[in-house]
């Protein structure tokens, strides 16, 4: 709080992320954090407070988006179930949870966005492509944040099978042309930039 609520009041575009994909899964203190909203809110509405998950538990997700929350990016390789398996080897939950989760956010009025981790050869293939046309339509996703997966290739394409891909350039016209109000982007944004 001494440092959050601060920031929160005073900076310019101000942002307070929970979770950042290396320190673990946030949800996991998904009480904290409610606290932690909770308190950060009771004092200001300024800024934007997000949380970067991987989106295991649409309750937790709920309490949070109730608590103050203004925006949250789920991590994801696939919108198949299989592929995501593959490389996230959740514990706890299924694929379809995130989906929960994204719509409980959205139906909060919560800006949500995907961090979609992208392998040239795979992420472009036109299975994944479409797959990933259902998954913003089924959860209206506000933004797409599109973040280099490494990895070793052969490694992944062994695991992935093989396949070839449309390219990421042509992905993204795709996906312009199917949803022209969804952004891309690297980063977070905050409420002032939710609409730009």
């Amino acid at each position: 709080m001494e440092v959050a609520s601060p920031h929160l009041e005073e900076a310019e575009d101000a942002i307070l992320s929970f979770g950042q994909g290396c320190e673990g899964e946030p949800l996991m203190q998904w009480r904290l954090l409610e606290k932690s909203i909770q308190a950060l809110r009771g004092k200001t509405d300024r800024g934007t407070i997000n949380l970067n998950t991987n989106g295991s538990s649409s309750k937790h997700v709920g309490k949070l988006c109730n608590a103050g929350l203004d925006s949250i990016r789920v991590t994801l390789n696939s919108p198949h179930p299989k592929n995501y398996d593959l490389y996230h080897r959740p514990r706890g939950y299924l694929f379809k949870e995130i989906l929960n989760s994204l719509i409980q956010a959205k139906k909060k009025n919560i800006y949500t966005s995907i961090n979609l981790l992208v392998f040239p050869g795979f992420t472009d293939r036109e299975r994944e492509v479409s797959g990933l046309i259902e998954l913003i339509r089924k959860t209206q996703l506000d933004l797409v944040q599109l973040r280099n997966l490494n990895i070793d290739p052969d490694l992944y394409l062994e695991a992935m099978g093989e396949g070839e891909g449309i390219g990421i350039s042509r992905m993204i016209e795709i996906l312009k042309k199917e949803f022209p109000h969804l952004q891309f982007g690297y980063f977070n944004r905050t409420k002032e930039s939710f609409t730009a």
